[in-house]
């Protein structure tokens, strides 16, 4: 999945906004104001997993910490591409729900993810 694939999947979540706070060349996905994933300058993709989901994609080399998120649980992928569209989709839509669950009751009522 390129750039443009990983836009796709995460415009089709719920409450979803892009940004650019690292610059241009990087798109940074959020929601409720959060980041759950981000593609870099050079196509690299980062997302937040489950702790379980930490350990077995960086266990089995699937995937590496992600460099300054790593402490919070965030995969680095160096080439997406080299996955399933499905499966990084699927991961996408996780690292969505892990985010959007943390928001407050309000948040998450005010972006229709109830």
């Amino acid at each position: 999945m390129d750039r443009e694939g990983v836009g796709k999947v995460c415009r089709s979540l719920p409450g979803v906004t892009l940004e650019h706070p690292f610059g241009d060349d990087h798109d940074a996905w959020k929601v409720g104001g959060k980041m759950f994933a981000i593609v870099g300058g050079t196509g690299g993709l980062s997302f937040k997993v489950s702790d379980i989901a930490f350990e077995v994609l960086t266990g089995d080399g699937r995937a590496r910490p992600a460099p300054y998120l790593a402490r919070a649980r965030w995969v680095h992928l160096d080439d997406p591409a080299d996955w399933p569209d499905d499966d990084l989709a699927e991961h996408l839509a996780i690292a969505h729900g892990i985010v959007a669950a943390k928001l407050t009751k309000k948040a998450r009522a005010a972006l229709g993810l109830t």
